[in-house]
């Protein structure tokens, strides 16, 4: 079992950057493949950003890329999603993830993952 605790959201004006971070308690992170996923009012969650376990490999909502990116330091016990050029779209509640069965081909799938921390809340003002 993993406990996460994500940080680091707030308010920040469209074109700037928030960095969020996902702590990793228990378990070793090296078992779980790790996503962010995030749900904005009325939406539906949405995948974000997927590692492997040892961070070799990523992938990203179409949305994000080129913008986000997920990153991860297990001897850390830390998943990191950078975010840059933020816009009022991506304004939403981010969770963090992990699952012993997450893998390149299943990332984006959120009933893959075990494991959800209790969000943080990101809000971009235009």
């Amino acid at each position: 079992q993993v406990r996460l605790v994500e940080s680091g959201g707030g308010l920040v004006q469209a074109g700037g950057s928030l960095r969020l971070s996902c702590a990793v308690s228990g378990d070793s992170p090296s078992n779980y493949g790790m996503g962010w996923f995030r749900q904005a009012p009325g939406k539906e969650r949405e995948f974000v950003a997927g590692i492997s376990v040892y961070g070799r490999h990523a992938d990203y909502v179409d949305s994000v890329l080129g913008r986000f990116t997920i990153s991860r330091d297990n001897a850390k016990r830390t998943v990191v999603l950078q975010m840059n050029r933020l816009n009022a779209e991506d304004t939403a509640v981010y969770y963090c993830a992990a699952g012993p069965e997450v893998y390149s081909y299943n990332y984006y799938l959120a009933r893959t993952y075990d494991y959800w921390g209790q969000g943080t809340q990101v809000t971009v003002s235009s």
